[in-house]
Parts: structure tokens; sequence; C-alpha cells
């Protein structure tokens, strides 16, 4: 049977994720605060690795209670937006509806804890290159992979069946025990590609890893990362690091999600990628002098 599914958010990754689920016969829908009648017209349309699909009709709403409740919620709104949860979820929820954030930095799940049961609270790290080039429309550079799990627990049969519904979307999914642990891995790559983008004047990530200096950073930046996840308990290996790097050149000329805002002069989510990391690896006692650098030069370009 279909589940029934809201995807809260459509950037890039709601929209990816959403049409994904979409296409092999789930019950989406999205909600947009604009673009419903283009979106509804047009349809969303995704562009990856020269394979053009396009999900119509789409079914959109401007409004949660428009939708009623669901099976699963994926949360795609950036961090920044956290605080109209309050009004966009209730109306989501049912007895047995499961939330995951898809949403990128620390303390999501903390926030969604404030209207969801901890019990249903999963998360997710999205390890993907795409951006949004139109109203309904997304270009995929690398599908990757999402990383599945669940706030303050293991993975359960839940988590595994939501990594299903993914896994039969052509999404790669794995579900991990420690939800914490995978975010800090995330910020491996988060903090100083999305920080840098922005901080060295708008760039993009080839041009980050051809420029020596910028290239120092970037490894600096990782370093403090994965002690401060160490300091915390959690592992986070060299090689891990490497890989992040790695694994960018060929993306080309990328723009990370925190340029693309910028230049759209959209407020930058400073404090969960780059604030609230500061804070945890502070409150252990570690020093990130670079983080501690990127976080204030962010907090001072990011619109308020």
């Amino acid at each position: 049977m279909a589940e029934r599914i809201a995807i809260l958010g459509a950037g890039a990754i709601g929209l990816y994720y959403g049409a994904r689920l979409a296409l092999t016969g789930q019950d989406v829908h999205f909600l947009l605060r604009s673009e419903v009648d283009t979106v509804r017209a047009r349809g969303i349309t995704l562009h990856t690795k020269g394979r053009t699909e396009t999900l119509f009709p789409v079914s959109v709403s401007r409004s949660a209670r428009e939708i009623g409740p669901v099976d699963l919620v994926f949360v795609t709104l950036k961090a920044t937006a956290n605080d109209h949860l309050a009004e966009l979820l209730p109306p989501l929820l049912g007895p047995q509806t499961l939330v995951v954030t898809l949403q990128n930095g620390l303390g999501n799940e903390e926030v969604l804890a404030r209207w969801v049961d901890r019990g249903r609270i999963l998360g997710g790290l999205c390890f993907i290159a795409c951006m949004r080039v139109a109203p309904g429309e997304v270009n995929c550079l690398h599908v990757g992979s999402i990383t599945l799990g669940e706030y303050d627990r293991p993975p359960s049969d839940r988590t595994r069946r939501v990594a299903g519904l993914l896994e039969n979307a052509g999404v790669p999914c794995r579900c991990v025990d420690s939800l914490a642990e995978a975010r800090w891995r995330k910020l491996v790559w988060n903090v100083p590609f999305n920080g840098l983008s922005v901080a060295a004047g708008g760039i993009t990530t080839d041009v980050i890893c051809a420029d020596p200096y910028l290239a120092g950073e970037v490894r600096a930046l990782m370093e403090e990362v994965r002690a401060a996840a160490h300091a915390l308990g959690f592992d986070v290996p060299a090689a891990f690091a490497q890989k992040q790097f790695d694994v960018t050149p060929p993306m080309g000329a990328y723009q990370p999600s925190s340029l693309v805002d910028f230049k759209a002069g959209r407020p930058l989510e400073v404090d969960a990628i780059w604030g609230e990391p500061l804070r945890r690896a502070q409150a252990a006692g570690v020093s990130t002098p670079r983080l501690a650098l990127l976080h204030a030069l962010l907090q001072r370009l990011t619109p308020a």
C-alpha cells in the first residue's frame, strides 16, 4: 500500500526526494508557499546524469491543513525556518505519524521534539549535490545517498521501512546506530565547503579545491570537526574526511546550498551548521579557532 507522505520545504532536496517517491507510486503531497500554480501546471522535473523525468500531476497545497494527517513527514525546510514548524506540523500529525528531518546541522531533532513525541522522530543526512534551477525543476549532479537514524535510539523496523521506501525510489539509503555520529560526519563537508564558499567571496567548490590556501583551510576545518566529534564520543576517521574532500572536485563548479541562499539574499543556517557545533566543541573543551572565526564571519555576512 502507498504511504501518505508530506514534504515540508520545496527546495532542491524536498522536490528531488518527494518526486522520486511519487514516481514509484507513493502518495506524496508537497507544501508550497509560492509557485503553487506553476508546479500544478508544469509538474516537477528532475535532471539526473543526462536523464530527465517529470512528475505530473503533482499534489501541492498552500497550507498543511489542506493536506491533513499523513503517515510520514519529510522536513526539508531550511533550519532558519524552524519557527514555522509550530504552525506547519500539527495538522499533519496522526497517532502514528513519523517525522524525518533532512535538515543540515545540529539540533533539529531537539526542535521537532517540541511538537512530536521523541519516539517518532527520525533524522536523515543527505549526501547529494542538487540545485533547484527553476520553479519545480531540479538539476542533480551527484545522486549520493541518505544516512538514516532515529533520535536518541538505534534503528527499528519502522526506520528500515522508511529506508526501503527511499531505496525503492532509487535513493541509496543506509540505517545507522548513531544518528548523532552521522550528523558530525556530515559536518565534515558542510562546515568547510558551505562556509568558505560564502566567506571567501561567493565561490564554487572547484575554486576552493584548486586554491592551495583555501584547500588547506578546508582540511584544517575538517580536523577541528573531527576533534570535536572525538571529544563527544563519536568516531569520524581521517579516511572519511579525506574521502569527503576527494569526492568534491569531480562535482565541478558546484554551489553549496549556503552559497545559493547567500546569492538569493536569504538567511544562512549559521546557527545549525556552525554555531551549534561550535558551542558543543567549546563545552567539550575542544579548541576550534578556525570554526570560531568562520562562524563569526558568517554571522556578519548573513541577512538578519
